[in-house]
């Protein structure tokens, strides 16, 4: 994949030069990024199906104890996990399940089937965060905490790498263009990031950090200087990758008849009750589908009824899911960036996001991916976790693109942590989390395709 990238780029995006190498059909065709589906996943723990009005329900959590709780969330029963002593096989770390954004029962439903059971989701436990002074519990004897050297059980070993560098931060800021169709030039540099694996985010033709971010990945990717003012590079580029940056796009039958919920309450308990925490809109499924957002889809097709099928609209043509292995995360608090890299210390993929806050910072030092859950359930419990609104009880928040983790967890060896998606996308970056590390939905499960179970995380300040 870089090497590919670095080919496609080291004539094109020279400041000042504007040269731009013929392209070819043949070119074309060689540089078709490949995705590589041999990536294994484990999938988190699973509720058991129950009757929503009975007086005790069940669950798993991450450690693999089957936690039994009153209605007012109190702990009746524990169950030590029963697990696979030797710690391999498809029991330990399964194959990978289906991709959400794969087509199921609702052709191009990016989420899969429509109202599945509780059953066929994992599920999300929140424990303790630390204290707000931002120091990590982490001792150097914690078996949670990877020290650069020290040995291994064997199972969780990935390959030596390179030194990776520092960033400073924040990224640098970058001169985009201005004046007359500036938005559609910025949008067009957006979805040519997006294709290389470097995401700005959002799509929406605005300039600003995750812009900056973005760019700034892309050149220590390729080692090529980017210019956003070589209008004729970066057309180039674009068409080297998969063509123009916009596409036409007809809205199908599936599309309106996608089981969406009215909205999306702000209360937990009123979460909670909901089936599903599908889509509100088809404009809101159709921006998530193609990285947008929603106001800028919109505002490309004026006057346009999304909920007619048949109808062409223009939306983002972004490309494939960056393919390889990442065995290194580099979780950047300052520049608000997650960093994949490989095996040889090379940079794979770059995604903006929002990590932590003041009252509850994320992590400190380094922590490992223990498992991925695709559409988890997400368990609110007050006694263990921070307070939403008047809600003193454990809440069960059913799956779906708008639930507080969106449609990716990625489990991480410090309890309670995790990498997620987000049912607001367009404030990545911007925001803070509740300790964790948070990604747009589609960048969270194109990062949960490249690890598996060992893969490093280390949080930068």
């Amino acid at each position: 994949m870089t090497s590919y990238r670095c080919s496609l780029f080291g004539m094109l995006l020279i400041a000042s030069t504007g040269a731009v190498a013929p392209f070819t059909a043949q070119a074309a065709e060689s540089t078709v990024p490949v995705v590589n589906d041999q990536a294994s996943y484990t999938v988190a723990q699973w509720f058991e199906p129950r009757e929503r009005r009975q007086a005790y329900r069940s669950y798993f959590d991450e450690y693999g104890r089957k936690i039994t709780v009153d209605r007012r969330g109190r702990i009746v029963s524990v169950e030590e996990a029963q697990t696979n002593q030797s710690n391999e096989g498809t029991d330990y770390f399964p194959d990978a399940p289906q991709d959400p954004y794969d087509t199921g029962a609702i052709s191009n439903d990016p989420y899969g089937t429509a109202l599945p059971s509780e059953s066929d989701y994992g599920s999300v436990n929140r424990e303790p965060l630390p204290p707000a002074n931002g120091e990590s519990d982490l001792q150097p004897t914690d078996p949670n905490l990877v020290e650069p050297g020290a040995p291994s059980d064997g199972l969780t070993d990935v390959p030596q790498q390179e030194q990776i560098p520092v960033h400073p931060n924040p990224a640098p800021t970058i001169e985009l263009p201005k004046g007359q169709g500036a938005k559609a030039k910025i949008a067009a540099i957006q979805v040519l990031l997006d294709r290389i694996g470097v995401s700005p985010g959002v799509i929406d033709g605005h300039k600003g950090g995750n812009v900056d971010k973005a760019v700034a990945a892309f050149e220590e990717m390729t080692g090529q200087q980017f210019d956003p003012l070589n209008e004729e590079g970066i057309n180039a580029s674009l068409e080297q990758t998969g063509g123009t940056a916009f596409m036409s796009y007809t809205i199908t039958s599936e599309d309106a008849a996608y089981p969406f919920v009215a909205s999306i309450p702000e209360d937990y308990s009123h979460k909670a009750q909901l089936e599903r925490m599908a889509f509100t809109s088809v404009t809101e499924m159709l921006a998530e589908r193609f990285h947008m957002d929603e106001n800028y889809l919109k505002e490309l097709n004026p006057g346009v009824d999304f909920n007619t099928p048949g109808v062409a609209i223009q939306v983002a043509s972004i490309g494939q899911n960056a393919g390889g292995a990442v065995t290194r995360i580099i979780a950047d608090k300052g520049r608000k960036q997650v960093r994949g890299y490989n095996a040889e210390g090379r940079l794979v993929v770059a995604y903006p996001a929002t990590i932590g806050s003041t009252d509850t910072p994320s992590p400190s030092g380094t922590v490992q991916v223990e498992r991925v859950a695709l559409n988890p359930n997400y368990t609110y419990n007050p006694k263990i976790n921070f307070k939403q609104g008047e809600n003193n009880s454990v809440l069960t928040i059913p799956p779906g693109p708008n639930g507080p983790v969106g449609t990716v967890w990625i489990a991480l060896s410090k309890p309670t942590y995790g990498i997620h998606g987000t049912p607001e996308p367009s404030k990545i970056g911007k925001t803070n989390s509740h300790g964790c590390v948070r990604l747009t939905n589609w960048d969270a499960t194109e990062l949960s395709k490249l690890v598996q179970k060992g893969v490093t995380v280390e949080f930068q300040e």
